[in-house]
C-alpha cells in the first residue's frame, strides 16, 4: 500500500477546476479560433461555471458548516479553499466579459452580426421592440411588489430575475418601494430581429434590454426609479438516503424541484446595480460581499449558446466534417454487423468516426429475430435518444431487454426517469443498478442464436450511450466478439442485476474491485524495472487524476526513473516537475474543438506494451464508489491504433497543449518546428473524406 504524498506535493481540486475552466476561456481569447465559436467557448465556461458554484462551491459551504476544520488533501480548509477560489473565480468572470464586450462582440458586428444595446435602437427597432414586449412578454410576467403580504419571492436557481426601484403609491396606497419581475423560463433570452428591422443580416436584442426599456408598464401610475437584474445561483447536489428508500425511482422524482430551491452560492447583477440594491439582495440569499459578481453585460451568459446555431456563416464556425468508418465497416456491402464483428474487434475513434455503428449495433439485435437478448447501461444517453428508442423496440417485440439506468447522473436525472419508465411499459427489465455505487460503465451485449448455439456480442466504451455527445467528445469504442470477454462483460450485468460473489474476470477490470489495483500494479512493475535499469515509460490520457494513492505511487515511480507522461484534460492534483519528487513527470492539457473525453493508459511493460481503455479517471470516486470497467485491447493492430492515436496525437501536440507547472499553473506549450494539433491531424486521418 502506498503512503500519502504530502498535502505540500497535491493540488487543490476546485482551483485546479478553475484552472481548467481558465484554459477553456483562453480558447475564445485564441484569434484563431473562428469567431463564432469563441462565442461558444465563452458560453462553455459560463456553464462549467454554472457547475461548479452548483456542486463543488456549495460542498465547500457545506462543509463549512458542518466541519468547518476539516481539511482537503492539499491541506486547504473550507473557508481557505473558499477566500481563493473567489478571487481566483472573480478573476476568471472579469476576463470574459471583457473579451465578450471588447473583442467578440464588435468583431461579430464587423461581420453583420450585431446585439443592439438600449441606446443603439433606431426608431423602427424600439417600434418593433414595443410590439413585441406587448404581444410576446407582458402577458406572461408576473411583477411581485414586495411588502408584508408578498415578502420577497422564491427565485429559481439560475433564474432571470429584475429587482426593481419604485416611488409613489398603487391603487391601493401601497409604497414599498421594491418589486421583483420574474422572468419566465419559456421566454427567449435573445430575440432576433427581422433583418429589416434589424439593418444587417444577423440582429439580436437581450431580454433584459426589451425588459428594462418597458418595466414602467409593469408598474402604472408609478415611477421606476431602476430596474437591475440578478441571478441567483444554488446547491444543486440532491440527497437521496439510498439505503433507506425504497423506491428510487419515485424519491428522486420528488427531490428533483428542490434542486430549484437549494441554499444560494452566488448573486450576479450587472455593473450598474447600485450598492443599496446588491446589498438587499444579499441578505435575501444570506450571502457575503464575496459571493456577489458584478458583470458588463447579460448575467447568464449561458443562453447565447444557441446564437451561433441560429447564423448562417459557416465562415466563422469549424469546418463541418463526415465521420469515417473503420475498414472492417466501410466495405460492408451486406450491413450485417455481426459478421463483421465476428471476423475481429472493430476499434471507433469518435467523433473522427460515426458513432452510428453503436447505434446499428442495437437496431439489428432488435430487429434481428435470431436475437434473444440486449443488455445495456444508461448513463447519459440525452432526451431525445434513437437507442433508447432501439431498445424500447426490442422490447416490444418480445426480446429480453434489460437496461441498467443509473438515476443519479447529474443534471440528466430527470431524462433518465423517463426512459426508465418508457423502458418499463415496453416490456423491458429496468434495475438501477447497486445502492451506494453510480454505474458508470458503459457496456452493451447481445445475445444471439447462431448454428444452434448462443452466441454473444458487446460493446466496450470509454463515453456515454449519447449520439449528440458522441459528435463532440474524444472516445473509444469497441465491437468486439471475443468469448473471454463477452463473458466478463455478462458476469458485470449479472452483478448489477442479480446478487452474487464479484468472481474473477478474464479480461476485464473492475470498479470498486480490481481497476484501482490494476492500475497500482502496473505502475509498480513499471517502478521495479526502472530500478533494474530497465526501460519503463508510462503514459496516461484521463480528465481528472485526483487519487492520492495513484498519485503516490507515481512519484515514486518517477524517483525510481519511469519516464511518465500523462494527458490530463481537467483537473490534475499531482504536481510535475518537483526535484526529488517528480522530475520525470510531464503533465499536458489538450483543449481545443473537441472536449477529451478518452481514458487511456499504456504500460511499456519490458516491450509487451499494455494498453487499456476505461469508462474511469484516476479519481476516488471512480475506483471506490462508482461501477466502471477497463479493459485490455487485445488485437495487436487495434492497440497500435490506440497508441498512434489516443496518445502519440496528444504527446506530439504543439498547438493546442497546455503544460502544467510545478505549483499548478498552466502555460502554453512552446511551438518548436511546424505546428501539429491532434485533433486535425484524427479528422485528416478517420474522417470521410469529401
Amino acid at each position: 500500500m502506498s503512503h500519502l504524498p504530502p498535502s505540500e506535493h497535491l493540488i487543490n481540486r476546485e482551483l485546479g477546476i478553475l484552472e481548467f475552466n481558465r484554459r477553456v476561456l483562453a480558447q475564445a481569447e485564441d484569434p484563431t479560433t473562428p469567431l463564432l465559436e469563441r462565442l461558444r467557448f465563452l458560453c462553455i465556461t459560463s456553464s462549467n461555471m454554472d457547475e461548479f458554484f452548483e456542486i463543488r462551491v456549495a460542498g465547500l459551504k457545506e462543509q463549512m458548516r458542518v466541519n468547518p476544520h476539516h481539511t482537503s488533501p492539499d491541506g486547504l480548509t473550507p473557508r481557505a479553499a473558499l477566500r481563493e477560489i473567489s478571487k481566483r473565480a472573480h478573476a476568471l468572470v472579469a476576463r470574459q466579459y471583457e473579451l465578450l464586450n471588447d473583442e467578440v462582440l464588435p468583431e461579430l458586428a464587423a461581420h453583420g452580426i450585431r446585439f443592439y444595446k438600449r441606446s443603439q435602437w433606431t426608431p423602427e427597432q424600439a417600434e418593433w421592440v414595443r410590439e413585441y414586449f406587448y404581444n410576446e412578454i407582458m402577458p406572461v410576467l408576473t411583477p411581485i411588489g414586495l411588502d408584508p403580504a408578498h415578502p420577497f419571492p422564491n427565485v429559481l436557481n439560475k433564474s432571470l430575475n429584475f429587482a426593481v426601484e419604485l416611488s409613489g403609491k398603487d391603487a391601493f396606497g401601497r409604497s414599498s418601494g421594491k418589486a421583483v419581475v420574474q422572468a419566465p423560463r419559456a421566454l427567449p433570452r435573445v430575440i432576433q430581429l427581422p433583418a429589416e428591422i434589424a439593418g444587417c443580416e444577423y440582429g439580436f436584442i437581450f431580454l433584459s434590454s426589451i425588459l428594462h426599456a418597458h418595466v414602467d408598464a409593469l408598474f402604472a401610475g408609478m415611477q421606476v426609479l431602476g430596474c437591475h437584474q440578478f441571478r441567483v445561483t444554488r446547491n444543486s447536489d440532491l440527497f437521496v438516503d439510498e439505503e433507506e428508500t425504497k423506491n428510487l425511482r419515485e424519491q428522486l422524482q420528488g427531490e428533483l424541484p428542490h434542486r430549484h430551491f437549494g441554499d444560494a452560492v452566488r448573486l450576479e447583477v450587472s455593473d450598474m446595480c447600485p450598492r443599496e440594491t446588491y446589498e438587499f439582495l444579499l441578505r435575501q440569499f444570506n450571502l457575503g460581499l464575496e459571493d456577489l459578481y458584478q458583470v458588463r453585460g447579460p448575467v447568464n451568459l449561458v443562453r447565447l449558446m444557441n446564437v451561433p446555431d441560429r447564423v448562417d456563416r459557416p465562415d466563422l464556425k469549424f469546418p463541418p466534417f463526415t465521420p469515417g468508418l473503420p475498414p472492417q465497416l466501410a466495405g460492408n456491402k451486406d450491413d450485417d454487423l455481426f459478421a463483421a464483428i465476428r471476423a475481429g474487434d472493430i476499434l471507433l475513434h469518435h467523433p473522427f468516426q460515426s458513432f452510428q455503428p453503436v447505434i446499428d449495433f442495437i437496431r439489428q439485435a432488435a430487429e434481428d429475430p435470431n436475437v434473444l437478448a440486449i443488455k445495456q447501461t444508461v448513463y447519459r444517453t440525452g432526451t431525445d435518444s434513437e437507442l433508447m428508442r432501439h431498445l424500447i423496440s426490442a422490447a416490444q417485440r418480445g426480446k429480453e431487454v434489460t437496461a441498467v439506468v443509473e438515476l443519479l447522473a447529474r443534471f440528466d436525472e430527470e431524462a433518465n426517469i423517463n426512459w426508465a419508465e418508457q423502458l418499463e411499459k415496453a416490456g423491458a427489465h429496468v434495475v438501477y443498478g447497486v445502492v451506494g455505487y453510480k454505474t458508470h460503465a458503459k457496456l452493451a451485449m447481445v445475445v444471439r442464436r447462431e448454428d444452434g448455439r448462443l452466441k454473444r456480442y458487446a460493446h466496450l466504451g470509454t463515453g456515454n450511450y449519447h449520439a449528440r455527445t458522441a459528435r463532440l467528445y474524444t472516445d473509444f469504442g469497441l465491437l468486439t466478439a471475443n468469448e473471454a470477454l463477452c463473458q466478463d462483460v455478462n458476469d458485470v450485468f449479472m452483478q448489477l442485476t442479480g446478487l452474487g460473489d464479484a468472481g474473477e474476470h478474464s479480461y476485464l477490470l473492475q470498479s470498486p474491485f480490481t481497476m484501482h489495483s490494476t492500475m497500482m500494479a502496473a505502475i509498480r512493475n513499471e517502478t521495479e524495472r526502472a530500478r533494474a535499469g530497465e526501460k519503463a515509460v508510462i503514459v496516461a490520457k484521463m480528465n481528472a487524476l485526483l487519487e492520492p494513492r495513484i498519485i503516490a505511487a507515481l512519484y515514486e515511480a518517477s524517483q525510481a526513473g519511469v519516464q511518465i507522461d500523462l494527458i490530463v484534460r481537467g483537473v490534475c492534483a499531482l504536481r510535475p516537475g518537483l526535484p526529488g519528487v517528480s522530475e520525470n513527470i510531464r503533465v499536458r492539457s489538450i483543449l481545443g474543438r473537441f472536449l477529451e473525453h478518452h481514458r487511456v493508459f499504456y504500460f511499456w511493460n519490458g516491450g509487451r506494451e499494455d494498453v487499456y481503455l476505461a469508462s474511469a479517471d484516476w479519481m476516488d470516486r471512480n475506483f471506490f464508489r462508482r461501477i466502471e470497467t477497463g479493459f485490455p485491447i487485445l488485437d495487436p493492430k487495434l492497440k497500435k491504433r490506440v497508441i498512434n492515436e489516443g496518445l502519440k496525437p496528444y504527446l506530439k501536440d504543439n498547438t493546442k497543449a497546455w503544460e502544467m507547472q510545478p505549483d499548478g499553473s498552466y502555460r502554453r506549450r512552446p511551438r518548436r518546428g511546424k505546428a501539429f494539433e491532434a485533433q486535425a491531424f484524427l479528422l485528416n486521418l478517420l474522417a470521410a473524406k469529401s
